[in-house]
């Protein structure tokens, strides 16, 4: 990664979004401005023979596409959706979980033992990574790595049976 990009100076803080008390992080006009860098960098979350265990990257619905569409490209791998509820076909499992609001859904296709690499946007409390990974492998897949743009280190610690999300921006306020 080059020294003179620091991604995080690129997120626009937005106030009272979507509701008050809430300071939601746009990563538009990072993805905007600076979209290969942003992969590059979140390429270099991963060692090379880290890179080599993983067989296929697996999207969150609907941002984590934007991501692991393009470091599937860059690495050639497979591109894997983990998708809201309704909106895939021939659907093996599903695993839902709690929001601060009620309660969501995801669901994947059946799977073939594969390691995955699962990527999201955003972490913050963890409920739909967390859930990702649990409906990755009920669906037959190894869950190698998960990664995110940004992880709201204010809002949780979280890890997945043992294993951090690695992330390339991190607040902690």
């Amino acid at each position: 990664m080059s020294k003179t990009f620091e991604p995080a100076q690129h997120v626009a803080a937005v106030p009272d979004f979507p509701k008050p008390g809430i300071l939601f992080r746009d990563i538009s006009p990072l993805l905007k401005t600076h979209f290969q860098e942003t992969i590059d960098a979140m390429s270099e979350l991963f060692s090379r023979d880290e890179w080599n265990d993983i067989d296929l990257l697996a999207g969150i619905d609907s941002r984590g596409f934007i991501f692991a569409a393009a470091l599937a490209y860059k690495h050639d791998k497979g591109f894997l959706k983990v998708r809201k509820a309704g909106k895939l076909p021939n659907v093996h499992s599903s695993v839902e979980y709690g929001l601060e609001y009620g309660n969501d859904s995801l669901e994947m296709q059946k799977g073939d033992g594969s390691r995955v690499l699962l990527l999201d946007d955003l972490i913050a409390t963890g409920g739909s990574m967390a859930a990702a990974a649990e409906l990755c492998e009920k669906v037959g897949y190894k869950v190698q790595a998960m990664a995110c743009l940004v992880d709201l280190k204010a809002l949780n610690s979280f890890t997945w049976n043992g294993m951090p999300v690695r992330s390339l921006i991190q607040y902690h306020d």
